[in-house]
């Protein structure tokens, strides 16, 4: 699947977001593995909920961190589909 600004990510049955205290940050826990995310990709899975669209999280993120909405959609779009292509997260 192709991910677009229109598709509503959610993090697939398994797969939950976590603080880790002996990591001291957030994670993806995913079975078999875990997956340490840094403040963006920490954002980005935050927000996959199923009720927020690519668009609406690229928007969400540029007013959050004053950044161009243009980079920030191409930045969400990428990291997005590379959750999708490992099964994590689900459109």
């Amino acid at each position: 699947m192709i991910v677009n600004p229109a598709c509503m990510p959610v993090l697939r049955r398994g797969v939950r977001r976590r603080f880790d205290a002996t990591r001291g940050q957030n994670v993806l826990l995913c079975p078999e593995r875990v997956i340490m995310l840094d403040d963006i990709a920490d954002a980005i899975t935050q927000l996959c909920d199923g009720r927020n669209s690519v668009a609406e999280i690229s928007r969400i993120l540029a007013v959050r961190f004053a950044a161009d909405a243009a980079v920030v959609e191409a930045d969400v779009l990428g990291f997005v589909q590379e959750l999708v292509d490992k099964g994590l997260v689900a459109t």
